[in-house]
């Protein structure tokens, strides 16, 4: 098992990179598509805006290479929301890997923007190799100003003053919104679960 860990030169990888080395799990940084080989499943993680990701994303050729790629894939916040067809975020078109768009996340009544903090998971689909082991009411930690409407594609959720999609699965392709690399044990037991699931 080896995992690939995309590095588009929109992410903090070093907290993902601890997080994998913690859980003793075997990764390698991989900057191009011409890299993918050897890897048997990948991890694509990012911060900042959708519009510049998504760019970074096409020029190294990410876009085409994922498009036609079976193998697990994990979006991790931003690289969730771009897995999406659209992002209300500056009205960019993703990369279409999962049905949908990204929205833009109204502040609860009581609550501020963005989204930043621990919140309880709501686990929608118990059958979600991804969390095993994990129950609802767990805690995870978010950071996110925009986000997924719950759907057919709706794993686990959050309250946020509206549901929120916390995790999402669309065939072998998952992605979190928040950050399982910050987690605590949550976390790092759904990392080890998607470097050990056969989706």
């Amino acid at each position: 098992m080896s995992i690939g860990l995309i590095d588009t030169g929109c992410a903090n990888l070093a907290s993902v990179r601890f997080a994998l080395e913690r859980a003793g799990l075997t990764y390698r940084v991989i900057d191009t598509p011409a890299r993918m080989a050897g890897c048997d499943r990948f991890i694509l993680p990012g911060v900042g805006a959708a519009g510049p990701a998504m760019r970074r994303l096409r020029t190294a050729g990410w876009d085409q290479a994922l498009a036609t790629d079976t193998r697990p894939l994990l979006g991790i916040c931003l690289g969730m929301q771009m897995l999406f067809e659209r992002s209300a975020e500056g009205e960019v078109a993703c990369l279409g890997l999962i049905p949908g768009a990204i929205e833009k996340l109204p502040p609860p009544a009581d609550g501020v923007w963005p989204h930043m903090g621990w919140n309880a998971l709501e686990i929608l689909d118990p059958d979600e190799p991804l969390l095993a082991g994990i129950e609802t009411g767990e805690h995870v930690y978010f950071v996110h100003g925009f986000y997924a409407p719950p759907g057919p594609v709706t794993a686990a959720v959050c309250d946020y003053g509206r549901p929120v999609s916390a995790l999402v699965r669309h065939r072998h392709i998952a992605g979190c919104q928040f950050h399982p690399e910050r987690s605590g044990a949550a976390g790092a037991r759904i990392l080890a679960n998607f470097a050990m699931s056969s989706r």
